[in-house]
């Protein structure tokens, strides 16, 4: 029989071995067939070696007379000892014909004497390729050196495929084997070598890079290795981690056709997901190394391999490409338009059908914070709008309140819709929402100015309604008589909306507690007229309606508080290195000065040079308050505004030119339009008592700027008042406030769309019969068999809910005793707020359905968590934002021995 022709790797390695033998012959003769096409020689170290092809005895003794000095030769022949003959045999290594063993090749290269028996199982994926591979493609420093006395297959196997892949030491993970594929040279290196080894390869990195393993090599294998991190990328859409179900048409035809880029193969629904996971963990850690133009690369050819197989439609199912973002961000705004009311209110299934669309946009990781928190936005509005508007306030105190407690947050919310989105499909959405909510807010602006207009020209008093001039004498004075110093901060500008960010933002650390009289909600201060800062400033230092600038408010201001100190914003500014004056510092910390008083223009000075309609107002962007709150730890913070703000309105403005040409008010030497009204009275301290002032928001009459205020409008007339301290008893009568923020702004509206069907459960209360119970539908019942009248059924007991079963419960009623502070209507409530919220709720949703402050509800969260938390199972948990509560209520049901209604 012919032999096949030798490799010339394993006569390498044979001759490698036979130069460290101590063998001083000159040839060596190994059994091959009798052919060699490769170079004539070979260098090994300091030798040259020969090789020779002998199919006769003639050809080797010619070979061996021919040999030049100093060289060694190899004879390549089928002829046997006998055939060779002792004149012959006699210059040879051993003096006999040696073999070429793969294995014995094998054992020489790692220099072991054993090798484990799997080498040669091919059902586990041995075989004798391994053997001729190893030889073949053995690095020239040679290969490790494996540990123990036995050369087992997975550590040679993890050589070889580490050497033909190019894989790092430790890189024969799925994390390595993406990393290699964005190489593609490696990759052409590797399919163009024996089909034998290529499979063997893939095979070993199947078996030991888990099942993302199998569709890289596939794609690698096809030739479209490069595009394994992209089609990772587009399987996490394809086949999206939370799919039920049997999946569309749509999806079966996409699968089908991404098909060719893995060489054909169908990817099982465990390979699709792991490569997708794999893939998004691969662009996680190149996020993280900067390589970002890389990750751009990739996410725009998945996109791209989209387009080719037709399945651009399908990308909203992946968390991390773009163009899934834009497709969710889409459905979203088709949810918002669907939601919207043609009139009065929205209809709460399709509010919560938006709210359902907004969870996949929060979720995509390529949406920009401020995008997604407009979104948020436009849910909140949502469920604004599906509350059916009040009738008209009664009072301006009401009118005043609802500024505060309700349409102050509908302007916050509004603000960010009015910023819009680059997507024109969402901002069309965004547009229609606004002008939704414009027309009830409109309603209320109109309904706030005839209050106000009535009110100012009754002059009456004001009972609790507080204006701007009463401030001083109804909540400062009253601090500083307890015996407690104040740091007043007159933030001019600052609307209601405004003040919602910037309260959350002092007091979200926790070291301020805001506070409220009594404990209630919170309050606002009525501005002086026209809402301008030369009158409603000047009003507030004055303790009464007055006009003028910073010179009549420092003397005013003094002749009430010889004592005490008034900043203005030069006041305030310091030289290099110090963020505000010493003098400031100094006035702060002491202990005679029972007042300071801060003027902080940050706000009304964006209304003129920036775009006070984009910024988040906090600590971060009103940088006084923070400095200044810093080093007033031991005062009560005092915090108002002169007057509020609107925003310009853009191509929807409306402009009037005046003789004086200030932005929101005039004289009254016309009558009022469409969108204005006159007002007249003492709190008028401008046209001589009388002046019309617009509350509509879009009008104008001066030049364009960012912002305006001066008119009706409750953004404008209605000033925040808030008020912190760091401790709960620093003002009498005042106490911790509760959660400031409505409940359609946190609490989703009830999702009522029909739930999966599920076997019913019973309730402790009703025993189930343990007797038979016949089918009567089995039998015909003529008339005269039937029964004469029917006997009245007993009406169901009443489901016992979860919450009433906890608290009536065995195992409650032992661990409240000795474990929980709580009463039991304050632990149905917290428990009752999370059912309601699919087992889910914010701190300031327990905060408002518990009837705890805002600042103790953490610790209420915590006190619940050591009730329910039986020998430490998660049954209540916070999320690592600090804000989200979750409640397991299957967990609950279990460790309460309870039953789930």
């Amino acid at each position: 029989m012919t032999r096949e022709a030798v490799r010339p790797a394993a006569v390498r390695r044979k001759v490698e071995s036979w130069l460290q033998e101590d063998d001083r012959q000159p040839a060596i003769a190994l059994r091959a067939r009798a052919a060699w096409d490769g170079d004539p020689t070979l260098a090994i170290g300091q030798t040259t070696a020969r090789i020779v092809a002998c199919p006769t005895p003639l050809a080797a003794r010619s070979a061996l007379h021919e040999l030049p000095e100093g060289e060694r030769l190899v004879l390549l022949t089928e002829l046997n000892d006998t055939e060779l003959g002792d004149g012959i045999l006699a210059h040879l290594s051993r003096h006999t014909v040696r073999s070429i063993d793969p294995w014995d090749l094998v054992r020489q290269m790692f220099g072991i004497k054993h090798l484990d028996p799997t080498f040669t199982d091919a059902a586990r994926g041995g075989g004798r390729w391994i053997a001729d591979a190893l030889t073949e493609y053995a690095p020239a420093e040679g290969w490790p050196v494996p540990p123990g006395t036995v050369l087992t297959r997975d550590f040679a196997l993890r050589c070889l495929t580490m050497r033909l892949l190019r894989l790092g030491d430790d890189d024969l993970d799925i994390a390595g084997l993406l990393q290699s594929t964005t190489l593609p040279q490696p990759q052409l290196d590797f399919i163009a070598l024996p089909t034998p080894v290529v499979n063997g390869v893939t095979r070993f990195v199947a078996d030991t890079a888990g099942p993302a393993a199998v569709p890289v090599m596939c794609a690698v294998r096809a030739g479209h290795g490069v595009d394994a991190i992209a089609l990772g990328l587009l399987a996490s859409a394809l086949w999206p981690q939370r799919a039920t179900g049997e999946p569309r048409t749509q999806v079966v035809v996409a699968r089908t056709r991404l098909e060719p880029y893995f060489g054909g193969t169908r990817l099982t629904d465990a390979q699709a997901r792991a490569l997708a996971a794999a893939a998004e963990a691969w662009v996680d850690r190149a996020l993280d190394s900067g390589a970002r133009a890389g990750v751009a690369r990739l996410l725009t050819r998945a996109e791209t391999i989209a387009s080719q197989i037709d399945a651009q439609a399908l990308l909203g199912g992946s968390d991390l490409l773009p163009a899934g973002l834009t497709e969710r961000l889409h459905a979203f705004a088709s949810a918002v338009r669907l939601a919207l009311p043609a009139a009065g209110t929205a209809a709460p299934d399709l509010v919560a059908a938006a709210q359902r669309a907004l969870g996949p946009v929060e979720q995509h990781r390529a949406g920009t914070p401020g995008r997604i928190e407009t979104a948020r936005m436009a849910v909140r509005l949502l469920r604004w709008l599906s509350d059916p508007d009040a009738p008209a306030p009664p009072t301006l105190l009401a009118a005043l309140d609802r500024q505060v407690i309700d349409d102050g947050w509908v302007d916050r919310a509004r603000l960010d819709l009015f910023a819009g989105d680059i997507d024109p499909h969402v901002a069309d959405a965004y547009r229609q929402l606004h002008q939704v909510v414009d027309a009830r807010r409109a309603r209320h602006d109109e309904q706030f100015a005839r209050l106000l207009a009535a009110d100012t020209a009754a002059d009456a008093e004001p009972g609790k309604l507080l204006r701007v001039e009463d401030v001083l004498d109804k909540v400062v004075q009253p601090i500083i008589a307890n015996g407690r110093r104040v740091l007043l901060l007159v933030l001019d500008g600052l609307s209601v909306a405004a003040s919602t960010e910037l309260a959350e933002s002092l007091t979200r650390s926790g070291s301020w507690l805001e506070l409220t009289d009594a404990g209630g909600a919170r309050t606002g201060v009525l501005a002086a007229l026209p809402t301008i800062t030369e009158v409603s400033r000047c009003s507030l230092f004055s303790g009464r309606i007055a006009v003028g600038g910073q010179a009549q408010e420092q003397a005013a201001f003094r002749q009430r508080f010889p004592n005490g100190v008034l900043l203005h914003k030069a006041d305030l500014r310091a030289g290099a290195g110090a963020a505000l004056d010493a003098e400031v510092v100094t006035a702060i910390g002491d202990a005679f000065t029972p007042v300071v008083a801060a003027v902080v223009n940050t706000v009304d000075d964006a209304l003129d040079r920036s775009d006070p309609g984009v910024i988040v107002w906090g600590e971060d962007t009103i940088l006084a308050v923070k400095d200044l709150l810093a080093l007033a730890q031991d005062r009560v913070v005092v915090i108002v505004s002169d007057h509020g703000h609107v925003i310009d309105r853009g191509p929807e403005a409306v402009v009037r030119t005046t003789a004086d040409r200030d932005n929101r008010w005039r004289v009254a030497d016309q009558a009022p339009g469409d969108g204005e009204i006159a007002v007249t009275g003492a709190r008028v301290a401008k046209g001589g008592g009388s002046v019309v002032l617009p509350w509509r928001e879009q009008l104008r009459y001066g030049t364009r700027k960012a912002g305006y205020h001066g008119g009706a409008a409750p953004a404008e007339a209605v000033i925040p008042l808030i008020v912190l301290a760091t401790d709960e008893t620093a003002v009498p009568g005042w106490s911790g406030a509760p959660v400031a923020s409505p409940a359609w702004w946190r609490e989703t509206v009830p999702d009522l769309e029909p739930a999966a069907p599920v076997a019913p459960t019973r309730s402790r209360a009703v025993k189930p019969s343990k007797q038979p119970v016949q089918d009567t539908a089995l039998f015909d019942l003529t008339p005269a068999m039937a029964p004469l009248a029917a006997a009245p059924a007993e009406p169901p007991a009443a489901p016992v809910s979860l919450v009433e079963q906890l608290l009536a419960g065995k195992v409650y009623q032992q661990r409240k005793d000795t474990r929980a502070p709580l009463p039991d209507e304050r632990v149905a409530a917290l428990l009752n707020a999370l059912l309601a919220g699919g087992g889910r709720a914010t701190m300031d949703t327990l905060a408002a359905h518990a009837g705890v402050p805002a600042h103790r509800i953490n610790g209420t969260v915590t006190a619940l968590r050591k009730l329910l938390q039986i020998e430490g199972y998660p049954v209540l948990t916070v999320d690592a934002d600090g804000q989200t509560v979750k409640l397991d209520t299957g967990l609950l049901a279990e460790q309460f021995e309870l039953d789930q209604p």
